[in-house]
């Protein structure tokens, strides 16, 4: 993300001089890049997401269309790193259609929090993922094309394994 910078202020021997320092977390990142799209009031629109520039974190994010019932609801979008199985990609599933105990599963459980708080939601905790056990941070982030109404999230996670997943015995 290009607008994830924070600026500090160094000596360098002639003065003051300003440095861009990258957000460490994932999360903070993309609330902050949320804030800025938002401007001065209700939500921003899906139409201003832009996944270039989210950059790398791309790969950490879901783009959910909210739809009623909220089991209806679609995953547009869904980063590699989300998926058991990079390779197989989840295309335009109904969020019904989610492996339970997955980490996407996981994540849009949370839909009905963002919907009923209308605000941004962030979780941490631990689950199964990938054959392991898994500590996770997570936002959503609501959107709408009218700046009020919530007609889709952005969410992102982060995570790190604390189990391993077993590897196969060799025979």
């Amino acid at each position: 993300m290009s607008s994830n910078s924070t600026y500090i202020a160094e000596s360098n021997g002639a003065g003051l001089a300003v440095q861009p320092v990258r957000m460490r977390r994932l999360v903070d990142r993309l609330a902050h890049y949320w804030r800025d799209i938002a401007g001065n009031g209700g939500f921003p629109s899906v139409d201003d997401i832009d996944p270039w520039m989210i950059g790398d974190d791309w790969k950490d994010c879901l783009l959910i269309e909210v739809k009623t019932p909220l089991k209806s609801s679609c995953l547009l979008a869904v980063g590699e790193h989300l998926l058991a199985e990079p390779h197989r990609q989840l295309r335009l599933y109904t969020i019904a259609d989610v492996p339970a105990h997955s980490l996407v599963s996981m994540i849009v459980s949370r839909l009905q929090w963002v919907q009923s708080s209308r605000d941004c939601i962030v979780a941490e905790g631990e689950t199964g993922h990938d054959g392991g056990t898994i500590l996770y941070r997570c936002t959503l982030l609501p959107l709408a094309a009218d700046g009020a109404a919530i007609d889709h999230v952005l969410a992102a996670v982060t995570y790190k394994f604390v189990e391993p997943a077993r590897q196969p015995v060799a025979g």
